[in-house]
């Protein structure tokens, strides 16, 4: 299986930087897209940003100019800029990877970690 942990929780305020982690482990052969999704209190998860194993990158238009996403393919892991933060940013972050392991094709979250922004 794969294993993701995410790292980089963090209270900060508005026009702050917060830089989030995720690492993944485990019976990995490749791995494809990497990206950062987020959800906020009564709303639905919603893609913030996505890298291809090409370093192709796609933003939400809500948080483009602010963030950028980046990969460490020999380390696994994506990491998640953001600057500039704003309090609608507010949400649970959760790291998602795709790709192949040693069984098959997987498509793993993590835990999920809580950035807030205050105003």
């Amino acid at each position: 299986q794969v294993q993701l942990v995410e790292s980089g929780r963090g209270l900060v305020q508005a026009g702050g930087s917060l830089r989030l982690s995720c690492a993944a482990s485990g019976s990995i052969v490749s791995i494809n897209a990497m990206g950062w999704y987020r959800q906020a209190p009564g709303e639905q998860r919603e893609l913030v940003a996505r890298i291809t194993s090409g370093g192709s990158t796609n933003y939400a238009d809500s948080v483009k100019g602010r963030f950028t996403i980046s990969r460490d393919n020999a380390k696994n892991t994506v990491y998640l800029q953001m600057n500039s933060l704003k309090p609608e940013d507010t949400a649970v972050y959760y790291c998602n990877v795709d790709g192949l392991g040693v069984r098959g094709k997987f498509n793993s979250w993590g835990q999920g970690t809580q950035v807030t922004v205050s105003s």
